[in-house]
């Protein structure tokens, strides 16, 4: 079938996307690696299990968890004077290529019988010292190849591509971890990676925007300071994510000692997470204009509403139901987010800006989850995933009654002209 035949069977806010050739081409590359992601989801969390001492197991988890993801918060910061002036493109493939490297390590080293706690920790946190770079690249690189029109529709795409290895990452990774073990399905992620850092590096590209100089950089972080929309919500992603922290640590303990199954049915939750999230990644995708607190607030208090039904032994059918309506309703999220930044956001500065809230946000959903282990090996699961629902839920609603203090006061953040994507 021809890529025009294809088109015409897709939504029309997606024609022009895949019509790119640029974008076109770009897409699978971050798919694949989306998919390995999806397949770690388990296999961190499941080898984790494996190899920690007697009783230890909830402190390794969230342990191996953060690491996947905090150390990102020292490459910003410490980093950040040489990458801020690095191409989207470039960053994009430091990023995928460090992960490559460290993350191809974790199958060796176990099947050279050298894989303990410490080392494994490490692997994960040196994979992830440039993933907010990474995903500054990311978003940058998109923000650089589409014109505005263009953009919440190519996010909301991402995002789904993102969501749908959730569906399909842990399902297989679920069926593979009894036959080949889970360090090597981190070890195809490794691949996965590499793959991205490959095609990546092949894209021909017209010339990026110029890059910034250290008063751009410093541009960006004011820019950040007299946008208190873009503030806003990365406050709210902050906490959104820490409370959401725990229940990586809860869930696979839930999983294999309150319900006594197997990494396939915690492959199934997550599956069950991905499929609603393709549907709403996708639904946000063909829309124009949508109110930007409204619906970012109903997210976050959808998703503590559907959780809090998983902590409370209610029939696994019904929590994998609600894993999968809470995928539905957080599936916009980050393709709302990413769009008001690249719209908002001068371009030669996107990248600096986009650095500096993936920074902020690395450090949330480690906390939450750092927190998680001990939480989890006091309360036990069901408490903590009832306790982050219900926290999640007093979230919003008290960003609520924040953000129509704010609007009443006339503050400018909220005022009807921009409080809408799209």
């Amino acid at each position: 079938m021809t890529p025009t035949r294809t088109t015409r069977l897709l939504p029309s806010a997606y024609r022009p996307l895949l019509a790119h050739a640029t974008f076109r081409r770009l897409l699978p590359a971050m798919a694949v690696s989306d998919f390995g992601d999806g397949m770690s989801a388990v296999a961190v969390a499941w080898l984790a299990i494996l190899i920690a001492p007697p009783g230890r197991a909830g402190l390794l988890l969230g342990a191996a968890v953060a690491a996947y993801s905090l150390p990102g918060v020292v490459g910003a910061l410490v980093l950040g004077r040489r990458l801020r002036r690095v191409p989207a493109r470039r960053l994009l493939v430091a990023n995928a290529s460090l992960r490559a490297l460290c993350l191809g390590c974790v199958p060796l080293a176990w099947a050279a019988g050298l894989l303990n706690p410490v080392l494994y920790v490490v692997l994960l946190g040196g994979s992830s010292l440039l993933s907010s770079w990474g995903s500054a690249g990311k978003y940058g690189l998109l923000g650089q190849l589409l014109v505005p029109e263009l953009r919440l529709a190519a996010n909301a795409l991402v995002s789904s591509s993102s969501s749908a290895a959730m569906v399909l990452g842990p399902a297989v990774a679920g069926l593979l971890v009894a036959g080949i073990g889970p360090a090597w399905i981190i070890g195809l992620n490794a691949l996965s990676f590499a793959v991205l850092a490959l095609q990546v590096g092949r894209l021909a590209l017209a010339a990026a925007p110029a890059a910034p100089t250290a008063d751009h950089a410093g541009s960006g972080l004011r820019l950040l300071r007299g946008q208190p929309e873009l503030l806003g919500i990365i406050a709210l992603t902050w906490a959104f994510n820490f409370l959401y922290g725990p229940v990586e640590v809860a869930l696979p303990l839930h999983v294999s000692r309150d319900l006594h199954a197997g990494a396939g049915l915690l492959g199934l939750y997550w599956a069950c997470f991905g499929v609603g999230a393709v549907l709403g990644s996708l639904a946000v995708g063909g829309l124009r204009r949508l109110p930007l607190w409204p619906v970012t607030l109903g997210i976050v208090a959808g998703w503590g509403v559907v959780l809090l039904p998983v902590g409370l032994a209610v029939p696994t059918a019904v929590s994998l139901g609600c894993f999968a309506l809470g995928g539905l309703i957080y599936g916009p999220f980050n393709a709302l987010s990413f769009t008001l930044f690249q719209q908002r956001t001068p371009a030669a500065l996107l990248t600096t800006v986009l650095a500096v809230r993936g920074a902020a946000l690395l450090t949330s959903d480690p906390i939450g989850t750092a927190l998680g282990g001990p939480l989890t090996s006091a309360l036990g699961a069901g408490p903590v995933l009832v306790g982050s629902a219900l926290a999640t839920v007093l979230l919003a609603v008290g960003a609520a009654v924040v953000a129509t203090v704010v609007r009443a006061g006339g503050g400018s953040a909220l005022t009807p002209g921009r409080d809408a994507v799209g």
